[in-house]
């Protein structure tokens, strides 16, 4: 389960984004970190029409 991050996909957007943006290298040190499971995040994002960019480290 998605452990500290919000469950709404707008809040997670943006809470995803800006610690990709300050924190983390890539999504996987984000999910290991967070204890959260990259595939939620990653269906989540793709119901609100984001998918994530490695080559720019955000969704997009």
């Amino acid at each position: 389960m998605m452990t500290g991050l919000p469950k709404d996909p707008v809040l997670l957007l943006g809470v995803v984004n800006t610690k990709l943006r300050d924190y983390y290298s890539d999504l996987d040190a984000l999910c290991e970190d967070m204890q959260a499971e990259k595939e939620k995040i990653v269906e989540q994002l793709k119901g609100i029409d984001y998918e994530y960019d490695e080559s720019r480290n955000q969704f997009i």
